[in-house]
């Protein structure tokens, strides 16, 4: 489904994949949008469980874990193979086609928001903005700008596109607040500062 897809994908190939027969798929997942949807979940949990190490100290400033976040997503872009989200692609693909598929979608898109909504509310508590902002609407920008960056990237081959937005991104957040002393948040900010990847 990664490769190429839910609606080209057939359960002959997952079956095949899986080195399973069509009587051991079907004891397990009733059909093929039962197995889509068990994807979907488990490639969200596994990268929230990923971005949780941003948060494994809860006495980090709520600032710095965002910081952590953005790390993380950078981190996602530069290993060897494409910064994929199952989330993201079925979403694209099934958001219009299939009712449950779509609201699994937007359930772990809500997901994502809400963990960027918990850290810039708490983030204003301790940082009192110089701009005002709404963290829901913050938070569902930087979800729409990171599901965005990866088609982008993934189609133009250009993960150091997506990077460059994550660092703008940051860089956004930052100027919601006033200067922050943070050794995290200095080396970020000093990143930012280097001369970025060019786009091919």
């Amino acid at each position: 489904m990664l490769q190429q897809g839910f609606a080209a994908t057939t359960v002959d190939q997952i079956c095949a994949e899986a080195k399973l027969t069509k009587g051991g798929f079907f004891h397990y997942f009733e059909s093929k949008e039962a197995i889509g949807r068990a994807a979907v979940d488990a490639f969200a949990a596994f990268g929230m469980d990923l971005y949780s190490a941003a948060w494994e100290n809860p006495d980090i400033d709520p600032l710095e874990q965002l910081h952590r976040i953005f790390e993380i997503m950078i981190g996602f872009n530069q290993r060897d193979e494409p910064c994929i989200c199952m989330v993201g692609m079925m979403s694209q693909e099934m958001a219009l086609k299939n009712p449950i598929m779509r609201e699994a979608c937007v359930g772990h898109l809500k997901n994502w928001t809400e963990m960027i909504i918990r850290i810039l509310t708490a983030a204003k508590k301790v940082h009192p903005p110089v701009i005002d902002f709404d963290p829901e609407r913050v938070a569902w920008f930087l979800n729409s700008l990171w599901q965005g960056s990866m088609l982008i990237g993934k189609t133009r081959q250009a993960p150091e596109m997506t990077i460059n937005n994550i660092r703008q991104a940051r860089s956004y957040v930052d100027s919601l607040f006033g200067p922050i002393s943070s050794p995290t948040i200095e080396r970020f900010t000093q990143s930012n500062n280097q001369p970025q990847p060019k786009n091919e």
